[in-house]
């Protein structure tokens, strides 16, 4: 039986909410070393599951998008350039 720090998180957002749960509880200090450290191992096993899931996400836009992935362009400021001075 897998132990609670190996767990795989049921989807990207189930394991950043339970990452963005544990920074909270981290932060506020109130847990004793031995949780901290459980807190810990389990903030890197959900680290790692949302890059995983992001870089298989990005690879299928690359295939997607024929590997010529590209940079969102900015939108453009319509009321303040082009106006009088």
């Amino acid at each position: 039986m897998k132990s609670a720090a190996s767990k795989t998180p049921a989807s990207f957002e189930a394991a950043l909410q339970e990452l963005e749960r544990l920074v909270q509880t981290l932060e506020s200090g109130g847990t004793s070393l031995e949780d901290s450290l459980k807190a810990y191992e389990r903030g890197t096993v959900l680290l790692k599951h949302c890059q995983e899931t992001l870089a298989q996400a990005e690879q299928k836009i690359r295939i997607l998008d024929g590997d010529q992935l590209r940079d969102f362009a900015a939108p453009a400021e319509s009321s303040d350039e082009g106006g009088a001075d």
